[in-house]
């Protein structure tokens, strides 16, 4: 019986669609966390047990899904399972526990399950923790998604009544307030592997968490859906700029740049903080300008295409090159701009001035500073303004959408709205009319960019009725292969004032975030500036929140489509089975499994063993096998290290060393082709072989290899700042440099790792100012790590404890040095404890 027959792929395939139906509703969802120090009765509480505790017998699961919301979280409960209103199992957070920041709490004992998520994985990505409460052996089991953690000897029931806590609670016995900035979501309490309770935690709104088997239905207090994020953008900036202010920003970075005549701002999302710096010359920003952050050479430019030059900002002076003339009125309002890698150069495209709107494509070289006018072939570019531009990353391929002009150019004839997508290619500067789109019901204008995702072929802008002054900004996403487009996410406020106001919009590849800009400048020449983010992808409310309604109705959609599927299924088995009784089965090997359960994507971790994602987050290391594992850690090792790669002769050296030279060449030429096909799957990177050479390139603008920001960090190891130093703490702290690879030529990298660890630490600690004790004993904690009997740690510890006032924590820091340094040298340390302090 073949499983090819139509029968059995209905019946096959089917049951992946019904999934992916529930699934697709809701893949960005959760509550996160509200924390404050200052007023802790306002952080988020999740309470899943508000009337009634929950009651199991034998043997269960609690698990749930958890990711980090900020960087720099110290300490807090994860969640508090209360048996029988008189015993605690929690699961609590402590940054600064060197075994493990993860800790399982039973009663007043801490037990010895501790385990690290790395920040990076558990800042970017959703991971599962499932606590098994396993009564019939009396051990409890935590899982990591990766490790089990087993802790026996709990005396744990057969039969008990539990309340679940997360976040902050009220209990009146087990009462906290320290709960971590973090967020949950999918949790659920299991029997058998049967799900008996389910909190999906995908509402966007409420106080009521939703169980969806009992309808046992949790509260929460201060919520913070997670879903909301997804579809209402949130104002987080609005302040007063001198001047006709403009705007860039740097992807790379997460900063937006606002230039005022005075002064330039920098907002950044990293760490959401406002900046400014002042121009040292007064610096004339002509109304209609625009500005431009430039990757290629990490400049910010201004422009006036009238003045056929450009002023450029150096981000590492923080000045400006040149100063402008004063310019009344400007033939190119409302123009479009866009930076070309491929010939190092910005394009702009069309404008409104003087009653002429314009179809011009324009080109200034970063190189030479030289201004020109390009004369576009192809189909008729339509002059106009207001149109929103985007481009693929190499700046050679940009894409043009919609506006408001006409076909003589002439404002007296026949102006209107235009929506077509124009393709302009900068290789032979030919511009391709690609569709229009399906009529509007009401004309529109965009925003200045749009946001291609080169991936899914899929374009975002904004669009807004430029006839209405009081207006507002409302996202669309649409396809690049064809005309349709759908509005999305709640509006933003805009005031469209023509030639006084500008909107553009930007995307963070790093942090998944949409900004969008609006500025409003006065007669008096100043400059509203207001910033909105939104997180993505963005998500329609409609398909964002679920109640126990919402999800039956789905669920009963879902059935009645798989009833009538299968049926037809069953009819088509029943009658090819007539006709294949004598075949055999044939199942063909499982493909990698394909569904992304990590968000990071283009990523390569090498501190705490090798793990692999590629363009779609999903984690390729198990593609590898041995052999060609450590070919591609050979070459990635050595091209990080130093931009050169590995020679043939080295590389054959060191993985077939002893075989015949046909051998050799037939078992490099092999596996060069099954890397190389491996590596197809992730963009931004290729393995080239240059002037006898092997190496893998990355453009690291689109990949995170932790080695490569490890490397950029140590270079500089006697100025680092604090700031920096927490950097490389977090960067190395997954553990130590493949950790899980033992290859004779990878030993000297890690020794070489561990020594410029440890020496960095050590020098900033015996040179900070000013003297933070804290953050010294985090540092110490840390060098153990790597050297268990770092003598300078130990007294860096000791004397920070002190200065505290922890003198019994420092002599115990203390004692336990001397123990493992008799252990490892089988000699006593030959300083007493006085003598350190």
């Amino acid at each position: 019986m073949n499983l090819h027959t139509a029968g059995f792929k209905i019946l096959l395939v089917f049951p992946f669609l019904f999934v992916l139906f529930l699934n697709s509703f809701g893949q960005n969802y959760g509550l996160g966390m509200a924390t404050s120090i200052d007023s802790q009765e306002t952080n988020t509480a999740l309470n899943l047990s508000p009337d009634n505790p929950i009651c199991l017998d034998g043997n269960f699961e609690i698990s749930f899904e958890i990711s980090s919301l900020k960087t720099g979280n110290v300490f807090g409960y994860i969640v508090r399972i209360i048996e029988d209103d008189d015993r605690n199992f929690d699961l609590v957070f402590n940054a600064e526990e060197p075994k493990g920041s993860f800790n399982i709490v039973a009663g007043d004992n801490r037990t010895r399950i501790m385990f690290n998520i790395a920040s990076d994985i558990f800042l970017k990505q959703w991971n599962k923790i499932t606590i098994r409460f396993d009564a019939d052996n009396d051990r409890l089991i935590v899982s990591d998604g990766h490790n089990r953690y087993v802790e026996e000897g709990l005396h744990l029931k057969k039969k008990g009544c539990y309340k679940l806590y997360f976040g902050s609670n009220s209990d009146k016995k087990f009462k906290t307030n320290e709960s971590l900035a973090v967020k949950f979501r999918d949790i659920r309490i299991t029997k058998s592997g049967i799900t008996k309770y389910h909190w999906p935690l995908d509402e966007h709104e409420g106080e009521v968490a939703h169980e969806l088997i009992n309808g046992d239905n949790g509260s929460v207090k201060h919520p913070w859906w997670m879903a909301s994020q997804h579809n209402q953008w949130r104002k987080v900036c609005d302040f007063i700029v001198n001047g006709a202010a403009s705007t860039a920003y740097d992807p790379k970075k997460d900063s937006l740049f606002v230039i005022g005549e005075d002064t330039v701002f920098t907002f950044a999302f990293r760490n959401w903080v406002l900046s400014s710096k002042p121009n040292q010359d007064k610096f004339k920003t002509n109304r209609g300008s625009q500005s431009i952050y430039s990757p290629i050479d990490n400049h910010i430019y201004n422009f006036l295409p009238d003045l056929k030059t450009a002023a450029r900002y150096s981000m590492i002076d923080q000045k400006w090159n040149k100063t402008f003339p004063h310019w009344d009125h400007t033939d190119y309002w409302q123009a479009n701009k866009v930076i070309s890698r491929s010939d190092s150069s910005m394009y702009v495209f069309g404008g409104y001035g003087n009653w002429k709107y314009k179809n011009a494509v324009q080109r200034f070289s970063l190189k030479t500073g030289q201004w020109e006018e390009i004369k576009p072939i192809g189909d008729f570019f339509t002059p106009r303004y207001l149109s929103a531009l985007g481009s693929n990353t190499q700046g050679d391929t940009i894409y043009v959408l919609g506006g408001y002009g006409s076909a003589s150019g002439s404002q007296m004839t026949n102006p209107k709205n235009i929506y077509s997508m124009m393709r302009f290619t900068t290789k032979d500067k030919t511009f391709k009319k690609l569709y229009d789109l399906t009529n509007p019901t009401e004309d529109f204008a965009f925003s200045n960019s749009l946001i291609i995702d080169k991936g899914s072929k899929k374009y975002y802008g904004l669009i807004f009725p430029q006839r209405i002054y009081n207006s507002s900004l409302h996202l669309i996403v649409g396809s690049l292969n064809n005309s349709g487009y759908k509005q999305i996410g709640s509006p933003i406020p805009y005031s469209f004032h023509d030639i006084y106001s500008f909107a553009d919009l930007f995307y963070s590849p790093e942090s998944k975030r949409f900004t969008a800009v609006t500025l409003l400048r006065s007669k008096q020449n100043q400059t509203r500036v207001s910033v909105y983010i939104l997180d993505g992808p963005p998500l329609d409310l409609l398909k964002s929140a679920s109640s126990p309604k919402h999800d039956l109705s789905l669920l009963f959609i879902g059935l009645a489509l798989f009833v009538a599927l299968l049926s037809g299924g069953v009819l088509l088995f029943l009658r090819s089975r007539k006709r294949h009784t004598s075949a055999d089965i044939q199942i063909n090997p499982l493909e990698p499994n394909t569904k992304p359960d990590v968000s990071t994507k283009n990523a390569i971790f090498l501190f705490g063993g090798l793990q692999i994602f590629d363009r779609n987050g999903i984690d390729i290391t198990k593609l590898f096998t041995p052999l060609l594992k450590e070919l591609f850690l050979l070459l990635l090792v050595n091209s990080v290290k130093n931009g050169r790669g590995l020679h043939t002769d080295k590389l054959d050296e060191i993985l077939w060393f002893g075989k015949s030279e046909r051998s050799v060449r037939n078992n490099r030429s092999v596996n060069i082709v099954k890397l190389k096909s491996i590596l197809e799957r992730i963009e931004h990177c290729q393995l080239v072989k240059d002037a006898g050479y092997w190496k893998i390139e990355f453009d690291y603008d689109f990949w995170h290899v932790d080695y490569h920001h490890y490397l950029n960090l140590i270079e500089a190891k006697k100025k680092l700042n604090e700031e920096q130093i927490r950097l490389l703490f977090e960067l190395t702290r997954r553990g130590n440099f493949l950790s899980n690879h033992n290859y004779e030529w990878l030993d000297k990298f890690k020794s070489e790792i561990s020594s410029e660890v440890i020496d960095v630490f050590l020098i900033y600690a015996n040179s900070a100012e000013p003297y933070n004790p804290e953050f010294l004993i985090q540092i110490a904690s840390f060098i153990f790590y790597f050297d268990p009997v770092s003598e300078e740690a130990m007294i860096i510890k000791c004397k920070a404890l002190s200065s505290l006032g922890k003198h019994s924590l420092a002599k115990k820091a203390f004692d336990v040095f001397i123990k493992d340094y008799r252990s490892i040298y089988n000699e006593d340390f030959n300083k007493e404890f006085n003598q350190i302090i």
